[in-house]
């Protein structure tokens, strides 16, 4: 469910929608998504001074809390 929803907005924000991936994996602190996107867009996921990467942690919180989840985002390039 994280996961398609990290997906979907990520898919919504770059250019090149074919190479957005989410993969989830288990890391030292819980679960973590990881986010991969076009090198030519990662500007477009972090954004002017990170905030819609700080907006991205903030609907996956609320949408995992739901659950009791925890999980952490990784953007990747």
């Amino acid at each position: 469910m994280e996961k398609d929803l990290i997906e979907y907005i990520a898919k919504s924000l770059v250019d090149d929608p074919s190479a957005v991936s989410v993969n989830e994996t288990v890391g030292e602190r819980g679960p973590v998504l990881e986010l991969r996107v076009a090198q030519g867009d990662i500007g477009k996921v972090i954004g002017k001074y990170g905030r819609i990467a700080k907006a991205l942690r903030t609907v996956l919180s609320a949408s995992a809390s739901r659950d009791g989840k925890r999980y952490s985002l990784d953007i990747l390039d």
